[in-house]
């Protein structure tokens, strides 16, 4: 009965929110800290490229003073580098507005950019017969 209990995943303590941008889906867990944000365990600092780096912080430089006094461990799979970062910034923005629970913070972040509380449903389209994608058709010719 001990080993099932020691093979049972930790729970995170903290507040939870999850992120999805197309095949990217970033579940971000905040809890009371110095301000540190990690991402897939390593340091956003050196995470990825300048600019998206500053695209994850966008929401943590809106509520400036607020942000020094949480953590975020954010846990991102699948897609690529854009949509991860996207994926991670939603993620970011319902954890603080979750974590504060003021309708001001939340009226803030909607009034910069919706998409930082609100998921983007939009989703690869499949490819159809007799094309080579989605919508693209074979050339018909006449001569």
């Amino acid at each position: 009965m001990t080993a099932e209990v020691a093979k049972k995943k930790k729970k995170a303590k903290g507040i939870t929110s999850k992120s999805k941008k197309k095949t990217a889906i970033a579940r971000a867990v905040i809890r009371k800290g110095k301000g540190t944000i990690r991402i897939n365990r390593m340091n956003l600092n050196v995470y990825g490229s300048r600019y998206i780096r500053e695209l994850i912080n966008e929401p943590l430089e809106i509520i400036e003073p607020l942000n020094a006094e949480v953590d975020i461990d954010i846990n991102i799979q699948g897609g690529g580098a854009m949509a991860q970062a996207l994926s991670a910034r939603t993620a970011i923005a319902k954890a603080l507005v979750n974590y504060y629970g003021e309708k001001k913070l939340k009226e803030k972040l909607l009034k910069y950019d919706r998409n930082l509380l609100v998921d983007d449903a939009r989703r690869k389209e499949s490819k159809k017969p007799l094309g080579r994608g989605a919508r693209a058709k074979k050339q018909l010719s006449f001569r």
